[in-house]
């Protein structure tokens, strides 16, 4: 649920005077809704006032913005392809909860394309390898326009996807889970875009460069492997393990004891819970360990599923291969990607930021 608080206490929280309270709200920095037990007074939304003031409390110094925005700092990158506000999720001005779309219509809609999208046919093998293998034979897309782009990229993630036809129904076929076509359907497109994330700031990095698609698409593979990025699913795993092997209340115990994050759980930009997890778990109910699992994470943290767990759950429910959630991650956000390397490429511009030197003192 959403936090309201009144005004005398965004007061207190920030500090200022009711005419600077006034003047955020106008200029709709903080959300304001009338009060419903007296509609003579107002309320504010308390995660609008909440970021507020963590800004407000960094240090002023150019050197100290510019490194906030490296970590869940303030929106620094212009795009108009997807962001997260109040809890929810937006591609193109429109929210997740209401497209029910396949990932070819994402597609379209992520890539502004002037036609519907077709992916082209892919042959079964490794991401890695068959991006890796198509950087060499890729035109650079430098003068490229976005007609041209969008064939590009259907073409580039078509080759990601073994078969032909739409991709959910080409993953469902080579998993042999064709009753579970949809609820993989609604998981790419959950997954396709979610702002400026780790992997999608590599893929704009690469782009800025204006080399091909391919490469941009791997520098963006290369990130999302890791452990805190696509690679929380494996960790997931892991602690699953933990439970089952200790109980989930001694597992949970033992990854906070140690300082770990609880993969699966919890999302800086959905403090009321992942938009992403609801969607991808609507109607399914998590087998008994992991929901024991979320159960537990919530008596003891209040952390709520995010869609690394929906990944894990989806796949687990529906009897997919333990490579299925990073498949679905990766497939879904390649869409993403694609359009991210188009506007950062028809934009123009080379990313690149300067490092602030803490070595040893210069001779």
């Amino acid at each position: 649920m959403t936090e309201w608080i009144d005004r005398e206490t965004v007061l207190q929280r920030l500090g200022v005077k009711p005419q600077t309270l006034y003047a955020y709200v106008s200029r709709g920095r903080i959300d304001m809704r009338p009060d419903p037990q007296d509609h003579r007074r107002s309320l504010y939304r308390a995660e609008d006032v909440a970021g507020l003031a963590s800004r407000r409390a960094r240090a002023r110094r150019p050197a100290a913005i510019a490194e906030s925005l490296m970590a869940w700092g303030e929106p620094s990158v212009p795009t108009a392809i997807s962001t997260v506000h109040h809890g929810a999720l937006y591609y193109r001005g429109r929210n997740l909860a209401a497209l029910d779309m396949t990932a070819e219509a994402v597609a379209a809609l992520l890539w502004q394309a002037p036609r519907p999208v077709a992916f082209a046919e892919g042959t079964p093998g490794d991401p890695f390898q068959t991006l890796a293998g198509m950087v060499a034979h890729s035109q650079p897309m430098l003068g490229r326009g976005p007609e041209r782009l969008c064939e590009d990229a259907a073409q580039v993630v078509g080759r990601l996807a073994p078969g032909d036809g739409p991709l959910h129904l080409r993953l469902a076929r080579g998993w042999g889970a064709g009753a579970a076509a949809d609820r993989i359907r609604q998981a790419l497109v959950a997954m396709a875009d979610h702002d400026l994330n780790a992997s999608t700031f590599a893929t704009r990095v690469a782009a800025s460069t204006g080399g091909g698609l391919a490469a941009s698409l791997l520098a963006g593979l290369c990130t999302l492997s890791g452990p805190r990025h696509g690679g929380a699913c494996p960790a997931l795993m892991a602690l699953l393990g933990d439970a089952a092997r200790d109980g989930a209340g001694a597992a949970v115990r033992a990854w906070l004891n140690r300082d770990a994050l609880l993969p699966g759980f919890g999302h800086p930009l959905y403090p009321h819970g992942d938009q992403r997890a609801a969607i991808m778990l609507e109607g399914l109910e998590p087998d008994p360990a992991m929901a024991a699992l979320r159960d537990q994470v919530a008596a003891d943290t209040g952390q709520l599923p995010n869609c690394d767990f929906a990944l894990v759950a989806i796949a687990r429910a529906c009897g997919l291969p333990p490579e299925a959630p990073f498949t679905l991650f990766m497939l879904g956000r390649s869409l993403g990607w694609c359009a991210h390397a188009m506007e950062q490429v028809l934009m123009g511009g080379l990313i690149r930021p300067r490092g602030r030197y803490v070595g040893p003192a210069l001779d």
